[in-house]
């Protein structure tokens, strides 16, 4: 069952205050359009920004963004409404892939694989159940990989984009935050994309007003002096075809073929750790708004996203992922309709196969792209945060302190662990390993005290400290909710 046919509900109006529409049921098709195009909004800041600075092509990442949409609503039966955007979780591991010399190439060979790790995954949780997910990737372990992915990111910020307009950058990020927090409703969950036009108009008026900037260029991997905003490419670009297999001016790679390798692969996996805590939170948000169990089909949605990074990238597109700022549209509008995810990528297929539309968003000024980073990568890092506040992760307990400590350190110092001449574990992947082996070494050795409590620390003099707000009480372990949450 597709469950692609939905009931029409009041009278396809606007529900009544304090009612929803579930997803097997819709509006009238002229509202469900205008919900499904206001996910697309929702989502395009991220979706196009995450291709840009892993130097991937970002109309193609919006045209595979839609026809994963589609897989993933067929794969989990219309149960859970979601959007598959671009992931950001790979951004750490694709920057490690391209100081190590690999292309694009590599980059999408390496998170394709990741991909068919993740499908499998799924298949495992759908079949076996939720427990053995929850017992090897524990929330303290799934929040420290998210933190890490984030905060690995920061060079990126401080190195390659920031320097390439500092003033561009510091105008735009304080404009994403002014948006963030200070604009109420749907234009403060879209602050993102609205803060990258206000950061390309203001680039624009730079150049008119100071000229050219003297800075790294992108298109030509060099530092030299050019325009902050240049057009060349989206007038040369045609307004309906498919994404080009050749390069942008700007270093965007087109579509193309993945290539594999091992050491590149290494780089990328423990993405899928947090993949998995964050469709993990989303299909739990999704269930308690909808109020219905998606346990059951939980495998089948982190299954489904495999499936999707599976085939965007076969053909050099982006990574997918669930969308928190698509649940947060849900949230506030209390339409669950699936309809509107089918429209929403309907509208993405369509916005994909308009190249001067891509040229238009490949042709983003570095320093833009530096002040929404800096925000962007600090989220992704605070998320892993999150998930240890909701899971109340006890860091009294060094069970949960030390190994997770040293596994973000060994990532955001980015240590390397060389085996030979051709391979080394280094930045994320190191890190990740260091906290999941860490914490499991760390529960096999610790007294049952601390594995079963896991609440006692000297801190500060001789004594115990406990936080009594935080810590769990004896046989509630690490999570209260089940599972990671993001």
């Amino acid at each position: 069952m597709l469950a692609l046919g939905w009931k029409v509900v009041y009278e396809g109006k606007t529900p009544p205050p304090g009612e929803a529409v579930a997803p097997d049921e819709r509006l009238s098709w002229g509202r469900t359009v205008g919900l499904g195009a206001q996910h697309v909004v929702a989502m395009f800041g991220a979706t196009f920004v995450f291709p840009l600075i892993m130097g991937l092509n970002p109309q193609l990442a919006i045209l595979m963004s839609g026809i994963a949409t589609i897989v993933f609503l067929l794969i989990v039966q219309g149960k859970v409404p979601s959007y598959l955007g671009t992931s950001a979780s790979f951004v750490g591991g694709v920057a490690a892939i391209r100081q190590q010399g690999g292309d694009s190439a590599d980059v999408t060979g390496a998170i394709l694989v990741a991909g068919v790790v993740l499908a499998i995954i799924g298949v495992l949780i759908h079949v076996s159940g939720t427990g053995l997910l929850h017992k090897v990737l524990p929330p303290v372990v799934t929040g420290a990989v998210v933190m890490l992915i984030g905060f690995n990111l920061a060079p990126v910020v401080a190195n390659i984009y920031w320097p390439q307009d500092q003033w561009v950058a510091l105008l735009t990020m304080l404009m994403v935050i002014f948006l963030a927090v200070g604009v109420r409703g749907f234009l403060g969950r879209i602050a993102i994309f609205l803060g990258l036009i206000f950061g390309y108009l203001l680039s624009w008026l730079f150049d008119a007003i100071f000229g050219s900037i003297t800075a790294f260029n992108a298109g030509t991997n060099k530092v030299d002096t050019h325009d902050r905003v240049s057009w060349a490419g989206v007038k040369a670009a045609d307004w309906v075809g498919f994404p080009p297999q050749s390069d942008l001016p700007n270093g965007v790679t087109g579509w193309h073929a993945p290539s594999f390798s091992l050491t590149f692969t290494l780089l990328v996996l423990p993405a899928v750790i947090a993949l998995i805590a964050e469709n993990t939170g989303h299909v739990k948000a999704v269930a308690e708004m909808t109020n219905r169990n998606l346990d059951p089909v939980m495998g089948r949605a982190i299954a489904a996203d495999g499936v999707g990074t599976v085939i965007a990238t076969a053909v050099g597109g982006s990574p997918t992922t669930t969308y928190a700022e698509n649940i947060g549209v849900m949230a506030a509008t209390r339409v669950y309709s699936t309809a509107a995810y089918y429209v929403a990528a309907i509208v993405a297929i369509l916005f994909g196969l308009c190249p001067k539309f891509g040229a238009m968003v490949s042709a983003t000024p570095g320093g833009v792209l530096g002040g929404i980073t800096v925000v962007l990568y600090g989220m992704i890092g605070l998320l892993g945060a999150k998930i240890w506040i909701e899971n109340r992760i006890n860091f009294a307990n060094p069970v949960n302190l030390v190994p997770v400590a040293a596994g973000i350190i060994i990532a955001i110092g980015n240590t390397s662990l060389v085996f030979s001449k051709n391979f080394e574990l280094s930045g994320i992947a190191l890190g990740t390993i260091v906290t999941l082996v860490g914490y499991h070494f760390a529960r096999a050795i610790a007294p049952a005290d601390l594995r079963d409590e896991g609440a006692v620390m000297a801190v500060g003099r001789t004594g115990v400290h406990r936080d009594d707000d935080v810590a769990p009480r004896a046989g509630e372990g690490t999570s209260r909710s089940g599972g990671p949450t993001a």
